[in-house]
């Protein structure tokens, strides 16, 4: 057989892996362009259906309201602000509180969780006292908030951090526990001190696990500040929503919480993004 006759299959495969490649982006795509068409549709029958059976009085428009009418009390606050000021500015009220909760209890879950993941004693004595003030509805925690520190945004960003802190704790825990020990023995041989065994092995062996928590602790953040601001504000869509609900608006309690799902939907598509530039080693789902 001569090396010309050898040679052939290396080459066909050769030439074979970019169409396979291109093969596999081309699916990639066309399942993506499927999936947010399925969603459309699927977005656009609940909302015809919602409102057919609202004109027809099946179901009661007054308490359920319709699509029609809640984007007519959206583009009312747009176009000529609530009653408590420009739409933006509730917006960003919220906003704020949510942020600033979910930076300090994302701050504190991942140093209690990687100090308690890297210290048994103390993972042992502060333990039980974390389960325990983990199995408190914390939501119940929001009144006690304002009575603490008033109808301003401190009471609102307390109600978000107390629940953003144990997601984001347990998971960075798991993390750290969770830590190849064979990486953290031979960087201990290389004469690591414990510091940098922290910093350079343990921290980012959990950052995986960390960013899990953080896609579900903004939408905890944000429930915390409205749940507060429902409770006692002077501004904001938790506010917004309190007082649509107090005035049998049912369509302003629907708009708010269209608003905020816009607001939390991009905060994910935000942390997402970020999560894909951190890790742009993992194969992503289309990929597989």
């Amino acid at each position: 057989m001569s090396p010309d006759t050898l040679s052939t299959p290396v080459v066909e495969t050769a030439k074979a892996a970019p169409d396979r490649a291109r093969s596999r982006a081309q699916a990639a795509r066309r399942r993506k362009a499927i999936v947010f068409a399925v969603r459309v549709l699927l977005l656009v029958a609940v909302l015809g259906l919602w409102e057919g059976l609202s004109r027809a009085k099946v179901i009661d428009p007054f308490n359920f309201s319709m699509p029609s009418k809640i984007w007519d009390q959206i583009w009312t606050w747009v176009t000529h602000g609530t009653a408590l000021g420009p739409l933006g500015e509730q917006i960003w009220y919220t906003l704020y509180e949510a942020l600033l909760g979910w930076v300090i209890g994302v701050i504190a879950g991942v140093v209690f969780g990687i100090a308690l993941g890297r210290i048994s004693f103390l993972a042992d004595v502060l333990g039980p006292y974390i389960k325990v003030l983990n199995s408190i509805p914390r939501i119940v925690l929001a009144p006690i908030f304002v009575i603490w520190f008033g109808l301003g945004a401190s009471s609102k960003v307390a109600s978000a951090v107390v629940l953003v802190f144990f997601p984001v704790f347990f998971n960075a825990f798991q993390g750290a526990r969770e830590v190849d020990r064979n990486l953290v023995a031979n960087a201990r041989i290389l004469g690591a001190s414990d510091r940098r065994v922290t910093l350079q092995v343990v921290i980012p062996s959990a950052t995986s696990w960390i960013f899990t928590s953080l896609h579900v602790s903004f939408g905890f953040a944000l429930i915390g500040a409205i749940v507060g601001e429902y409770i006692g504000a002077t501004k904001g869509i938790g506010l917004l929503v309190a007082q649509s609900q107090g005035t049998f608006n049912a369509a302003g309690v629907y708009a708010a919480m269209v608003i905020l799902a816009v607001v939390a939907l991009a905060a994910e598509g935000l942390l997402t993004f970020a999560e894909r530039r951190i890790f742009r080693w993992k194969p992503s789902d289309s990929d597989s």
